[in-house]
């Protein structure tokens, strides 16, 4: 029965209640105002797009949600979805409706999705179209034991929530590249996702490990990528970026590297950088067995507020690795730490001028403390998203 006494027990926590629960309210109608999703994060891309329970219907709001260099990637955004129903891979050159490739190398923009988990083993080297999204949220993809990803003088690249991993050389056969067109391909390299003169290119929240040369490599002449919230492991040479020393146009090269989780098994290269501007920021690295950050040919580098945890080693406590030139030559190049968290004895060893007015010229986007980064990169890899709920 209801009490007088009752009523004011009540109120004793009924008004702190409405008025944290005003409170609430009056914080959700600021980030309405703000015009994106936010879970609270920090991290931008995931706060635009992993709270939105309908994410599954609204998908092409991924491609609003890039950040760094390679924000202007808009993929397939402007075209039809595309389902992967086959996960075979028989013929590279005629390939069937329903696979893979077949939607990867159609002129028109699509946004490619899985009808369900699958493994997909090609046989040769998936050679993407301009304008297209690889999208596994959803469904748990593998692209492994096989040649994999080449990105080869296109534009417009999102891939999303793949696993990719076991990847091998390839070549010494035709492979179609567009509906009229397929070449004969010479032997690749083995790398898991190949960046050959592409631009507009953004790899968000994929698991890769274990491939034969690299897991993303970016050279001649790429440009405008960003690769975010991936979860790299268990691999050698991680990621390179340019093509040789010699090689002048990649002097253009801008890449993002943010919020990514280098992990175990991982021995160097993450990334080694030749000519370009490369902003590393937010990443979180928990081993590597020779360097973490390393580079050739005068490239400038930005690592912003990430954590670094270095090998028990005494001999491996350096972040960086000046590659390939006398310390005289090297004590010019850019190298600026700013912000970076540095655990069992690591250390980054800074070069150049440094200048703070040069580096924030070319900044891709504002760095968070250090200390966010294990919130940051918590969600690093692909993601179990499944419908009807914040993925």
């Amino acid at each position: 029965m209801l009490t007088w006494e009752n009523v004011r027990c009540l109120s004793k926590w009924v008004a702190p209640a409405i008025s944290a629960y005003v409170s609430i309210l009056s914080i959700n109608a600021s980030r309405r105002e703000l015009g994106f999703l936010s879970c609270g994060t920090a991290n931008p891309i995931d706060d635009c797009w992993r709270c939105d329970p309908d994410w599954e219907k609204n998908r092409k709001r991924l491609a609003e949600c890039g950040i760094g260099f390679g924000k202007r990637a808009i993929g397939g955004r402007d075209g039809r979805l595309y389902v992967v129903t086959d996960p075979s891979d028989n013929d590279p050159v005629n390939p069937r409706p329903g696979t893979l490739r077949y939607g990867v190398v159609r002129d028109e923009p699509l946004w490619i999705v899985f009808a369900g988990d699958m493994v997909i083993k090609l046989k040769q080297e998936l050679i993407m179209n301009s304008f297209k999204t690889i999208d596994g949220r959803g469904s748990n993809v593998h692209i492994a034991g096989g040649p994999c990803i080449t990105i080869q003088y296109v534009t417009n690249i999102i891939i999303h929530g793949i696993n990719i991993h076991d990847c091998k050389r390839g070549g010494n056969a035709y492979v179609r590249d567009s509906p009229s067109h397929y070449g004969w391909r010479t032997v690749s390299d083995g790398d898991g996702v190949s960046i050959f003169g592409g631009s507009h290119v953004w790899i968000d929240h994929c698991s890769l490990s274990n491939c034969n040369d690299g897991l993303i490599d970016a050279i001649h002449g790429s440009t405008a990528i960003t690769i975010s919230n991936n979860y790299m492991t268990h691999h050698n040479k991680v990621m390179l970026l340019g093509h040789s020393d010699s090689y002048k146009k990649d002097k253009g090269m801008q890449v993002t590297i943010a919020f990514n989780h280098f992990g175990e098994g991982l021995v160097q290269r993450m990334p080694r950088c030749r000519h370009g501007y490369f902003h590393v920021v937010n990443n979180d690295y928990t081993q590597w067995q020779m360097y973490a950050i390393g580079g050739s040919a005068a490239p400038t580098i930005n690592s912003q507020g990430n954590r670094f945890y270095a090998p028990n080693d005494r001999n491996s406590k350096e972040v960086t690795k000046h590659e390939d030139a006398p310390r005289s030559s090297w004590r010019r190049w850019n190298w600026r730490s700013s912000g970076d968290l540095m655990l069992n004895g690591a250390f980054f060893t800074p070069s150049g001028a440094g200048a703070s007015s040069s580096y924030a010229k070319a900044s891709s986007l504002s760095a968070k403390s250090s200390s966010l980064v294990g919130s940051i990169t918590a969600g690093a890899g692909s993601l179990r998203c499944r419908k009807g709920r914040r993925c």
